[in-house]
């Protein structure tokens, strides 16, 4: 007699398919933003480093001119 605890569920079968799938993409989403932010958090402190080195006055931001 085979034991009837060892035979597969299609039902929980398909529910872990889509509980792994979902995981998966915000897994995906959260390592991108995660690798976003470290990428301009190193960008602004290597330009303030770089700013205290030089001894630079921080850059000004460009207005655009109205026109009358």
């Amino acid at each position: 007699m085979k034991n009837p605890w060892l035979k597969k569920n299609p039902l929980l079968s398909m529910w872990l398919s889509g509980a792994n799938a979902v995981a998966g993409a915000a897994r995906g989403r959260i390592t991108a933003e995660s690798k976003r932010q470290a990428s301009t958090m190193m960008t602004k402190g290597m330009k303030q480093a770089a700013a205290f080195w030089t001894g630079a006055a921080p850059a000004q931001k460009r207005r655009k001119k109205r026109r009358p």
